[in-house]
């Protein structure tokens, strides 16, 4: 692609016009946080020249804003969205005394890096099988002393959580694979297929957590994913075959479908 017609420095109006010409809806909102994170002049035209390719603004800055946390994030890595912080919302709620935390699909590690940030001392493991997830978790869990491990979801586990877990988030893929071509080429160019495909229906990945979590659930402990509203049917009766007590939680305000299932007992 051809470099943009502009030559450093960049006053604010020119990166917004540059933005708002490459088609960027909130075109003055991402000039601010461009002009704040650039270092140099030179770095700011790259920068703008990188969003107006349509690289997502997460991967052009190196982080996103999710539930009160800086996260990092890196080309190739899932951008958190702000409908999941319902999902860590529902999770405090629903088990405020958590002790040993498990972000799986974990992407960036955003979920677990909340949860942690909102419980204080507790244990934390992401898992991705994506090897740029997995370093990307890692940073963003250090803070908390989390780990990130890489594998094929429960797979990539230590053994010894087994049957210790108070809340197990995983923002599994879940789009349709016949419906991945119609997302937003954001997502659909620079995020991974792995973290959007869910196969035939997008339940498969889900179908695979509900399955094998009350094995690696605590007594009361919760599994708690996202879905969408014409998938919520479906994925309440996942988690209920894998004996789960299960229920929905809705956000109409940020559009967003949480299905919750506790281990009884």
């Amino acid at each position: 692609m051809p470099s943009l017609p502009f030559l450093p420095p960049l006053t604010p109006s020119a990166v917004v016009r540059a933005l708002r010409a490459a088609g960027c809806v909130f075109a003055e909102d991402e000039a601010e946080l461009l002009l704040g994170a650039a270092r140099t002049p030179g770095e700011l035209a790259a920068m703008v020249e990188r969003r107006a390719a349509g690289l997502p603004l997460e991967h052009v800055v190196g982080w996103a804003w999710f539930h009160g946390l800086r996260i990092a994030v890196e080309p190739g890595v899932f951008v958190p969205r702000r409908r999941t912080e319902f999902l860590v919302d529902q999770a405090l709620a629903q088990a405020p005394g958590a002790r040993v935390v498990v972000d799986l699909c974990c992407g960036s590690g955003a979920l677990g890096a909340a949860l942690a940030a909102s419980l204080g001392a507790v244990e934390v493991h992401a898992a991705d099988i994506d090897p740029a997830a997995v370093r990307c978790a890692h940073r963003n869990l250090a803070p908390q002393g989390g780990r990130a491990h890489q594998g094929d979801l429960f797979d990539a586990l230590p053994a010894g959580l087994r049957g210790r877990v108070g809340i197990l988030t995983a923002n599994v893929p879940y789009v349709p694979s016949a419906e991945v071509a119609l997302l937003p080429a954001e997502a659909r160019d620079h995020e991974p297929l792995a973290a959007l495909d869910g196969g035939a229906d997008g339940l498969d990945v889900l179908r695979r957590v509900a399955a094998g979590a009350p094995e690696w659930l605590a007594p009361g402990g919760c599994l708690l994913t996202e879905t969408s509203e014409r998938q919520a049917p479906a994925a309440l009766r996942a988690f209920t075959d894998a004996g789960l007590t299960t229920r929905l939680a809705v956000s109409e305000e940020l559009y967003a479908h949480v299905v919750i299932g506790v281990r009884e007992g």
